[in-house]
């Protein structure tokens, strides 16, 4: 049986009995594109089907573009790695570490000990932490009265952190931190930074900010799986007036423009002859940028929109400029260094620089690390791998 004909079979299987509505997957090698494919419905209970071009919302697969902005502002010497971050975004001199709570309830708060960098926010390691895992997060956002991150407001980013910057890793809003770093030092809005300088450049016409009424008609639904394990369709979508583009989570787009990006890094930069990046940036990216920090299990404080995680049981994580690295080889076949993440509705993707090969796969389907979506990905990835020799 051929790679197509096996992932096809997968995918297939996988949605017929509607335990997964629609899927989209790529794959694709340092040559080109080897493998497209979807299956099932773009609604449950619907029957317009999952096709290529579904409008798909990217969630935290954001954050691997917002930080090749970022090192491109790097290269050109516009921004620094290990500055204090405070230089650009001045209202970062200010943020203060969140100790405990008093006996009001109260926080209590204490200045850091020392600076947040840039490559602090790149790798989580900067103390700001988000609600959906830390429920003291949770619990400082709803006593202020503020939103939570998916709402694009600035009101949200204005939070404490957790931590001491540099100490630990903590999943948080760092990337969108980055992202208003690109701004400053751009003079750009991050979604017009990103048009010029990395979607018009990879071909990633599809890929945005701010969808338009056509893209919305081609858009998936969001799911959200039941406790007995069925599906229900639900309102979702990044707010049209959110006060900034949130360089963490807020891109949407066509699931083969997103492989386009993946390509790049794959391919040290480069995509057909246009170049976002320095070979030695991305080699730089996927380095391990935390030291002995450890990156644990995720603990979900939010059930509806993530369930607790482990990514990879048995493996050494360590992160680079925003991708997760498998220390040792994953059984399903990453060689160790693989540069990956994924986004909250059940998308994923992986870039294996030693193997020569990445992959991107999406569900619209909340909370994330979905039992189903999950077997799907893992037997999906040992297939590629299997074929691969």
């Amino acid at each position: 049986m051929s790679l197509n004909q096996a992932l096809d079979a997968l995918l297939g299987s996988s949605t017929e009995k509607g335990a997964i509505p629609g899927v989209i997957a790529t794959v694709a090698d340092r040559n080109g594109v080897i493998y497209e494919g979807s299956a099932g419905v773009r609604a449950t209970g619907g029957s317009t089907p999952m096709t290529m071009d579904t409008f798909v919302w990217f969630a935290s697969m954001t954050k691997a573009v917002t930080a090749a902005a970022a090192m491109q502002l790097v290269e050109q010497g516009q921004l620094d790695l290990d500055a204090p971050a405070a230089r650009v975004l001045p209202e970062l001199a200010s943020v203060q570490v969140r100790s405990g709570w008093d006996a009001n309830g109260a926080a209590i708060l204490r200045p850091p000990k020392g600076d947040v960098t840039l490559r602090n926010l790149l790798t989580h390691t900067s103390g700001f932490a988000y609600e959906i895992y830390n429920a003291d997060t949770d619990r400082e956002l709803a006593q202020a009265g503020k939103p939570n991150v998916i709402s694009g407001s600035r009101a949200t980013m204005d939070r404490a952190l957790v931590r001491d910057p540099g100490t630990a890793w903590e999943y948080s809003i760092g990337i969108d931190w980055a992202g208003r770093m690109v701004e400053a030092a751009s003079g750009l809005r991050l979604r017009d930074y990103m048009a010029k300088h990395i979607f018009a450049p990879l071909g990633m016409s599809d890929v945005t900010f701010q969808a338009s009424a056509e893209q919305l008609a081609r858009a998936s639904a969001m799911h959200a799986r039941l406790p007995d394990g069925s599906l229900i369709t639900i309102p979702f979508g990044i707010p049209a007036d959110a006060d900034f583009d949130m360089g963490g989570h807020a891109l949407a787009g066509q699931l083969p423009h997103y492989l386009r990006f993946c390509r790049a890094i794959l391919n040290g930069g480069t995509l057909d002859g246009n170049r976002i990046l320095a070979a030695t940036t991305v080699e730089l990216m996927g380095q391990n940028h935390i030291g002995d920090i450890e990156i644990g299990a995720f603990k979900t404080a939010m059930p509806q929109l993530s369930n607790d995680c482990h990514l990879h049981p048995g493996i050494d994580l360590k992160w680079g400029l925003s991708f997760i690295l498998n220390v040792q080889a994953t059984p399903e076949g990453r060689a160790p260094g693989t540069m990956a993440w994924a986004g909250l509705p059940n998308a994923y993707y992986w870039i294996d620089r030693k193997t020569g090969v990445t992959v991107v796969i999406a569900t619209q389907i909340m909370p994330f690390w979905d039992a189903p979506v999950r077997a799907m990905c893992d037997r999906f990835e040992r297939i590629v791998y299997d074929h691969l020799g």
